[in-house]
């Protein structure tokens, strides 16, 4: 691929242009890449790009530098510039893994089915939209995608864990702990006992969920994610010390794991260190822009290092873009009342009161269901 672009640039330059040519800025740019040094591969990458703005290539390879520094949504930016340019799998899967590092999975469901219409034997793309299905709690289709996949391939541990939640949540219970029960006969392993973890994580049974990764942290401490799991049963545990232990192990392996970023920012706000948490917070809104989770993070530490019109700026935008969002709106009355903004003040806790009453109404009703 890059014998060709070599020669695309070259065929575009004119002669006795000044050094350094073209190809060697792409050299350096991808050897930077390579190196890790995406920084540098980015600044070349644009100004390769500056004058050759067509070239799918290395629009794509900005993508995937620009991923490797946590800046997901320029990425994405990228990534579909490349692909208008020229239609690729692999470059599609890269957008597909980009949006799923945004948490955007209906998105990421999108762009992998048409992934997976160009490269229908990729195995990548079939467990990542798998997840995303079970992560959307579109439990059929991740036993419709995934049942005929796994009879021809029943030593793939991921399938096995996919499909035997997929079918659990679906009320299939014996089907799904027949499949799950693959995954334990062939011994215990950091890589199952992360995704029984993270399943009863989710379904709240923190216990469990704390039992099972922790287990596997101690199989395997660089399994990608597993610390930050283990870091929220911690927290879920109220083991905070443990917890902050953990997402500092998963963050010194991967710096752009965002739940590691959001949950170190927030207990560094708790402990008062404000300029550290705001370091980890706006790293995690680099990674999901407009998280309102992150928003409203960075407001509370803004309104506790006094900070006050800076935080109403901000949790003002929040409750524009999250009119539901119950705590920005007592963050922000408490701002107002701060300010002597009386009936803006007054405004808001009648918002609060309107809030507290639909939630608890939803939650009898829940109650009622169970």
């Amino acid at each position: 691929m890059y014998r060709v672009v070599l020669i695309l640039l070259g065929v575009t330059l004119a002669s006795g242009q000044s050094a350094p040519s073209p190809q060697e800025m792409l050299k350096g740019a991808v050897a930077a890449q390579q190196s890790g040094n995406f920084d540098e591969a980015i600044r070349t990458y644009r100004l390769i790009l500056s004058k050759y703005p067509n070239i799918p290539e290395i629009r794509s390879n900005l993508g995937a530098s620009l991923a490797g520094t946590g800046h997901y949504a320029e990425a994405i930016v990228e990534y579909k510039r490349a692909l208008r340019l020229k239609p690729n799998a692999q470059v599609r899967l890269n957008l597909g893994l980009a949006y799923y590092k945004t948490a955007d999975f209906t998105a990421t469901v999108e762009t992998l089915k048409k992934a997976r219409e160009e490269a229908p034997s990729n195995l990548q793309i079939v467990t990542l939209l798998a997840d995303c299905y079970l992560r959307l709690g579109q439990n059929k289709e991740v036993i419709d995608l995934l049942t005929s996949v796994q009879r021809a391939d029943p030593s793939n541990q991921a399938f096995n864990y996919l499909l035997g939640t997929a079918l659990v949540r679906d009320g299939q219970a014996a089907k799904g702990q027949f499949v799950i029960d693959r995954i334990l006969k062939d011994g215990d392993s950091a890589e199952a006992r992360l995704l029984m973890g993270t399943t009863k994580y989710i379904a709240s049974d923190f216990r469990g969920a704390l039992e099972d990764l922790q287990k596997a942290v101690e199989l395997n401490p660089e399994l990608a994610e597993a610390n930050a799991y283990y870091g929220l049963a911690l927290l879920a545990s109220g083991d905070q010390a443990n917890a902050r232990k953990a997402f500092e192990r998963e963050l010194k392996a991967d710096p752009n794991n965002f739940e590691s970023n959001l949950r170190m920012g927030v207990i560094l706000r708790q402990d008062e260190e404000n300029d550290e948490a705001l370091k980890y917070l706006h790293k995690a809104l680099q990674i999901r822009p407009s998280d309102p989770g992150v928003l409203y993070q960075i407001a509370s530490v803004e309104l506790a290092g006094g900070q006050v019109d800076r935080a109403q700026h901000d949790l003002e935008a929040l409750v524009r873009a999250q009119p539901n969002f119950l705590e920005a709106h007592v963050s922000l009355a408490t701002v107002y009342f701060r300010q002597k903004k009386k009936p803006q003040g007054e405004h808001e806790r009648a918002i609060v009161a309107k809030l507290n009453a639909e939630r608890q109404a939803s939650n009898e009703i829940g109650a009622k269901g169970q």
